[in-house]
């Protein structure tokens, strides 16, 4: 018997795309990417989803921040950073641990909250992973509504690790095996590289999941943003300083700085330019730590056609001496991080 014409669905392209958009989890992704089910595949999958969670949850509170009590303001300690704890620090960095705790996935979860990498026992036989993180980047911006970051970085465990102190973190950022970044602002936004380009995803919050949005971001060549804490001036080398008065005197440059180092990096991927956290005088060492901003960071931009640097050596193959270590950052479009390093080794 033929089908009633009233009962014919027609064919529409605009509702497959949409649809298989909409079916393109992070997940999903990182399985496409790596074109396997092997449990390898499947471990970095399932990270990723772990990782994603605990972006969830980060943003439900950020947007609840206002209404419930303590979730604003400082904690009164300080982190092994010497820096005042915020309440969010705290709420997200526990976050991360309690959402990998019983996932069978990482053995270590290291964070800058945190002088010593925190072990899951029961995951060692099996989780072979470390997580390194910051859980709240930019976090002076919790208590005024700004936009706010994670940062994170999956690297594989290299030995035994017999004397708990994760010596073998301390190697060359080009041995992630995947980094990214959450973004919380007017949509929570997920970045992430497994070396195979860059992919950012929408948290879709009528679905609960992340969705892809695009696919292979490139870095402009060359962008008008320079962004940078120009409160610092007088404390930076001469060689920066000139590069700024540079930027000043030169038309077509725009200063965009959010204090989040995450969305300031965002803006950079995705409409090109240059950020930058130099040393300063009495801290040459800088203030952004190695293993838990600048590396990750660095691996996505790498990846999407960027360039990081401390102005000196490419910050991908810098060796850590210990765990919190921290490092100058010169990150963004190949053009613009190689004009800043042309008044670095100029010495202007």
């Amino acid at each position: 018997m033929a089908a009633s014409p009233e009962l014919e669905l027609p064919i529409d392209d605009t509702t497959d795309i949409a649809l298989d958009r909409d079916c393109t989890t992070l997940s999903r992704h990182v399985l496409q990417q790596l074109q396997s089910f092997s449990p390898e595949a499947q471990d970095l999958s399932a990270i990723m989803n772990r990782i994603a969670l605990a972006g969830k949850l980060i943003a439900r509170r950020l947007s609840r921040a206002g209404l419930m009590e303590g979730v604003l303001g400082f904690t009164g300690d300080v982190n092994v950073q010497g820096e005042s704890v915020k309440k969010m620090d705290v709420y997200a960095n526990d976050v991360f641990i309690s959402v990998f705790k019983q996932s069978g996935l990482v053995c270590r979860l290291a964070s800058e909250e945190m002088e010593k990498p925190y072990y899951i026992p029961e995951n060692c036989p099996i989780g072979r992973y470390t997580l390194l993180y910051d859980p709240i980047d930019g976090s002076s911006n919790t208590d005024t509504n700004l936009s706010l970051g994670s940062i994170f970085a999956i690297r594989q465990q290299e030995g035994s690790d017999l004397n708990g102190e994760a010596d073998d973190l301390l190697s060359p950022g080009r041995k992630q095996i995947a980094a990214g970044y959450i973004l919380y602002g007017p949509s929570t936004m997920l970045v992430y590289t497994i070396g195979k380009g860059v992919h950012s995803f929408t948290l879709d919050p009528s679905l609960g999941e992340f969705i892809l949005t695009e696919e292979n971001i490139k870095i402009p060549d060359h962008g008008s943003i320079y962004s940078v804490n120009e409160g610092n001036f007088w404390q930076w080398d001469e060689s920066i300083r000139e590069y700024i008065r540079y930027v000043h005197r030169t038309e077509g440059y725009t200063a965009r700085y959010s204090g989040a180092m995450v969305s300031d990096i965002h803006r950079i991927l995705l409409q090109g330019g240059v950020f930058l956290y130099p040393g300063t005088l009495p801290k040459p060492e800088g203030k952004l730590r190695l293993l838990y901003e600048s590396a990750p960071l660095a691996y996505v931009l790498e990846q999407a056609g960027g360039r990081a640097t401390t102005g000196h050596v490419d910050i991908l193959d810098v060796v850590a001496k210990k765990l919190h270590q921290r490092t100058p950052l010169i990150i963004g479009s190949p053009k613009d991080v190689a004009k800043v390093e042309s008044f670095i080794q100029n010495g202007h």
